[in-house]
C-alpha cells in the first residue's frame, strides 16, 4: 500500500490542526481531531480503508486513553501518533498481509504508535520553541502600542511553526511509509526475533494505558467492582466497542439521574440516602 502526495498533504494538514499548541483549538483540535480513535476514521477515509483505520485507531487509543499533559509536559504526542503512526501502521499491516482484526496486527500498530509518539514529542517541543519567537514579537508590539499586529502574531505566524514541525515531517514520513514497510519485510522476517519482540511489546502496551486510567479513576477499592463489571459484560456477551459504549452510556445516565435527585433533596432540605442510612442505624 502506497501513500500518494495528495493523501500525505491531507494528513499533514490534519496534524497541524490537531497539534497541542493547536491551530484547530484545544477542544476540536487536540482533544477530538488528535485522538487516535477519531484519527483512525479520518486516516481510513484519506487512505481509502476505513475499516483498517478504525481498528488500528482503536487499538492505539487504548494505550493513550488516559494521557494528560499537565503544565504542558508531554510524554507522547498523540498528533504524531494519529497522523504518522496510524498511516504507517496501516501500510505495515497491509504490506505484510496481516488481517487488521488479528492480535498480531494490532500489536504491531501499538508498537509503531508508541515509537512515533516519542518522535512526536520532539516535534511538539520544536513547535512550542518556535512559537516563543512569535510571542516575543507580540510583546514588542504591545510595548509599542501596535495592537493590530497581534492578529498576525496569533493567527498568522504560528502556521510557520506548524508547517516546519507538523506538516513537513508528517508529509515526508508518510510518503516514505511504503518504502519503510518494504525495508521491514526485507530485513525483519515475521518469524524473526525482532518481529516477535515487536509483537510482544505491542501486546503489553494496552495494559499500560488501562493501568494509567485505573490510577486516575479508582479512588477506593470498591471502584474496582464497576470497572471489572464492564470487562465481565464485554467478555461474556462478546460486545464490540460500539455496544460497550452504548451500555456504558446507559449506566452513566442512571448514575447522573441518581446524583441529581440527591442534589435536589439536599437543596430542598430533605434527607439524602446517607441521612436515611444514619437514621436506620
Amino acid at each position: 500500500m502506497e501513500i500518494n502526495i495528495f493523501q500525505a498533504v491531507l494528513l499533514g494538514i490534519c496534524a497541524c490542526l490537531s497539534s497541542m499548541p493547536g491551530l484547530g483549538g484545544t477542544t476540536f483540535g487536540n482533544y477530538t481531531l488528535g485522538r487516535p480513535l477519531v484519527a483512525g476514521l479520518i486516516v481510513g477515509l484519506i487512505l481509502g480503508d476505513v475499516k483498517t483505520g478504525i481498528i488500528i485507531g482503536a487499538a492505539i487509543q487504548v494505550i493513550y486513553i488516559a494521557l494528560v499533559t499537565p503544565g504542558g509536559t508531554v510524554s507522547a504526542d498523540v498528533r504524531a501518533i494519529s497522523y504518522i503512526g496510524i498511516p504507517l501502521a496501516i501500510c505495515a499491516v497491509k504490506g505484510m498481509g496481516l488481517d487488521p482484526d488479528t492480535a498480531q496486527a494490532q500489536s504491531m500498530a501499538a508498537a509503531l504508535g508508541a515509537a512515533v509518539g516519542t518522535l512526536g514529542t520532539v516535534l511538539f517541543y520544536g513547535t512550542a520553541t518556535m512559537n516563543l519567537i512569535w510571542q516575543h514579537i507580540g510583546w514588542k508590539a504591545v510595548e509599542n502600542g501596535d495592537f493590530k499586529k497581534l492578529y498576525l502574531v496569533d493567527m498568522g505566524l504560528p502556521w510557520i511553526s506548524h508547517f516546519v514541525c507538523s506538516f513537513l515531517p508528517t508529509v515526508l514520513i508518510t510518503l516514505a511509509g511504503a518504502g519503510m514497510v518494504d525495508i521491514m519485510k526485507a530485513y525483519l522476517p515475521m518469524d524473526g526475533i525482532a518481529m516477535k519482540t515487536l509483537f510482544t511489546v505491542g501486546s503489553l502496551l494496552p495494559a499500560v494505558g488501562v493501568a494509567i486510567l485505573l490510577k486516575q479513576v479508582v479512588k477506593k477499592t470498591v471502584d474496582f467492582i464497576t470497572f471489572f463489571f464492564g470487562f465481565t459484560l464485554a467478555a461474556s456477551l462478546g460486545l464490540n466497542l460500539i455496544a460497550a459504549a452504548i451500555i456504558g452510556s446507559f449506566f452513566a445516565v442512571i448514575n447522573y439521574k441518581i446524583i441529581m435527585l440527591q442534589n435536589k433533596k439536599a437543596a430542598a432540605g430533605g434527607p439524602t440516602d446517607d441521612d436515611d442510612d444514619e437514621e436506620d442505624i
